[in-house]
């Protein structure tokens, strides 16, 4: 059996070397957690779903000039991507008062906000991806004034597409994370989107209901992650066959 080596390890993905330099296989599992994982599951066929919705949103970004890591998904479980340098940093954007949002501001959740508003975590799980400023971020060296100036111009722009999307099938995009990646070509560095975008890292409602329909229905037992996940892709017409009978990687490395 062919093997692979493994690059790293994450919560809900893995990443294998790729075929060609400068590539990687990008694994999507059934893992989900929650509370910087101190609540964990296997949802069977969760990393199928996400495959195929990232594969989905991640496509209609690069059609629209929005660069990302995304090259071609492999099969029901993988996805060929770019190797990037990892900010490491969590952007998020937010367009309603929801989670730590909420929390910390003692403002209602579910309240639409002025405007979007993007915030930035810390990644690393040992300190639970505290939040941090745009000062901390330079003082500490972790991305520039032109870097903060190019990803806030990303974030804004995967909003627009993003929103938009949801709303075409009657869901509202109440917030989103992304991470963001450097690609070099020769001397020149350009940042892309990279990770993942999918319902385990946007807030989505439905319009009408207000049914969530993301991993908050996990995190706060609100029914199945499985059948939420699943109608988000319904509605996006990239519902894969036999979703929920997917079997565990075969290549380890």
């Amino acid at each position: 059996m062919a093997r692979r080596k493994k690059i790293y390890e994450g919560k809900a993905k893995i990443l294998y070397e790729g075929p060609e330099p400068g590539t990687l296989v990008q694994y999507f599992k059934d893992d989900a957690t929650a509370f910087n994982a101190e609540k964990r599951d296997v949802i069977e066929g969760k990393g199928v779903l996400n495959n195929r919705l990232s594969e989905y949103f991640m496509t209609g970004l690069n059609t629209i000039g929005v660069p990302n890591h995304f090259i071609k998904r492999l099969n029901m479980r993988e996805q060929l991507v770019r190797a990037c340098e990892i900010v490491p940093l969590e952007i998020i954007v937010r367009n309603v008062a929801a989670g730590s949002l909420s929390k910390r501001l003692g403002i209602a959740e579910g309240t639409a906000l002025p405007r979007p508003i993007v915030e930035y975590c810390l990644k690393d799980d040992k300190l639970g991806d505290p939040l941090v400023s745009e000062e901390h971020i330079a003082a500490f060296g972790w991305a520039s004034q032109h870097d903060m100036d190019d990803i806030v111009a990303l974030a804004l722009r995967v909003n627009d597409y993003m929103s938009g999307l949801m709303y075409g099938v009657g869901i509202r995009l109440v917030d989103f994370k992304i991470e963001v990646g450097r690609v070099y070509e020769g001397d020149f560095q350009r940042l892309i989107v990279a990770d993942e975008i999918s319902p385990d890292s946007c807030r989505l409602w439905d319009l009408e209901s207000g049914q969530k329909l993301d991993k908050d229905v996990f995190r706060q037992d609100l029914g199945s992650l499985s059948d939420a996940y699943t109608e988000v892709a319904r509605r996006f017409g990239v519902m894969p066959k036999q979703a929920t009978h997917m079997q565990k990687p075969t290549l380890i490395n």
